[in-house]
């Protein structure tokens, strides 16, 4: 179906102000873009906008979201006092969901996945990453894997997967590091060539020489890498992340200044934001002003997952950027958008022009910083993807 939305304010460009005009899809691509466009291909469908802002669908480009079971004891825990690292330490946290995902079958996790899926694009996110990483063994690191492109059949926004191959540390198998590094990661080598590779650095999970053994290894197979870093504290794996050429790193809460410095400037990786994990971890968030203003890319992100971030609302998260990480409502859209799009290598979505993937939302606002301005409560009005209607 083609489809002609009239009397909006545009944004194509996150960064730029909306101008007054339409946006005409055909198939699954933006036909055009710009005032008094007026033909239509039958069958074809008029959404007028009535002055309201139309934008590129949100991209969350660092997601946990395919698990099982939960985590609402370890919350009580936390809020009596321990802390994420001593819960993971005990044999909780991540590992917890490890036990859940192992004894789910691939069905159950992709059902689950699909749910989610639904929520997210009813709130305008289009493009998810989804990572593995909450099996620890090869095993279930595919099961995860192929659950996510079982659920992401049936989805009409996009869904890129991530092999997180280092994750939590199990602590039943000997030699765990070098089993992952090799069988494991030849394994998801076989079976996913080009797969991006993520690992989590940090106490208690993946300690920085080996971090950089597994990415090294991956980035030599032709894999792209990925880092979790610095979230509580910094190991110098931002360093090792430059060096290798990584497409992002992500949480970067407890980065210093100097390592901030080092991601200025072109040719860095990105640099991910995901302020709902300090809200509803410790309050610390990574300061993505500091990074922007020394020339730096960045993307925000939801960080959804049943432990730390349980929550896939990406205005949550640009609403939180606004307030925590130092940014402007355009430029929190924009880490949305573009820098979303950006980390995961997508070039033809983040903004609305002509050959462009068809996704895109309606807001109910009429004014861009709305979407940064309220808390809580859904903005879209329509949502679209891949050229279908699938809200509104």
């Amino acid at each position: 179906m083609s489809i002609l939305i009239q009397n909006a304010r545009v944004m194509a460009r996150a960064a730029q102000p909306p101008t007054l005009g339409d946006v005409l899809i055909e198939g699954d691509r933006i036909a055009g873009v710009g005032p008094g466009i007026t033909t239509l291909l039958p069958p074809g469908r008029i959404i007028d906008a009535g002055g309201r802002i139309v934008l590129a669908g949100l991209v969350d480009c660092h997601t946990h979201a395919c698990f099982a079971g939960e985590r609402l004891d370890e919350w009580d825990r936390r809020r009596q006092g321990a802390t994420y690292l001593e819960i993971l330490a005990s044999g909780g946290g991540i590992m917890s969901t490890v036990r859940a995902v192992r004894a789910a079958s691939k069905k159950e996790l992709a059902d689950h996945l699909a749910r989610r899926l639904a929520v997210m694009a009813d709130e305008g996110t289009t493009t998810v990453e989804v990572k593995s990483g909450y099996g620890l063994s090869t095993r279930d690191e595919l099961k995860m894997l192929h659950a996510i492109d079982d659920a992401a059949a049936g989805w009409p926004g996009t869904v890129v997967k991530t092999a997180l191959l280092g994750h939590a540390v199990d602590p039943d198998v000997p030699s765990y590091f070098d089993r992952t590094i090799g069988e494991t990661l030849d394994a998801v080598h076989a079976q996913f060539p080009g797969l991006a590779v993520d690992v989590y650095c940090e106490k208690g999970a993946w300690p920085l020489e080996q971090a950089d053994r597994l990415l090294r290894r991956a980035a030599s197979l032709g894999h792209p890498v990925r880092v979790h870093t610095d979230q509580f504290h910094s190991l110098g794996m931002v360093e090792r992340a430059i060096e290798l050429g990584a497409r992002s790193v992500d949480h970067l809460e407890a980065s210093d200044d100097r390592t901030l410095e080092l991601l200025g400037g072109p040719g860095r990786p990105f640099a991910v934001g995901l302020p709902i994990s300090g809200f509803h971890l410790d309050g610390r968030y990574t300061n993505l002003r500091s990074i922007i203003d020394r020339g730096g890319r960045v993307a925000i992100a939801t960080n959804f997952n049943p432990g730390s971030a349980p929550s896939s609302s990406m205005p949550l998260a640009i609403a939180l950027a606004v307030r925590q990480n130092g940014l402007s409502a355009a430029e929190a859209i924009a880490a949305a958008t573009t820098g979303g799009a950006g980390v995961l290598g997508l070039d033809d979505r983040g903004e609305i022009r002509a050959g462009a993937r068809a996704d895109l939302v309606v807001l109910r606002h009429n004014d861009e910083r709305m979407l940064a301005y309220e808390v809580g409560g859904n903005p879209a009005d329509v949502v679209i993807a891949g050229g279908r209607i699938i809200r509104g």
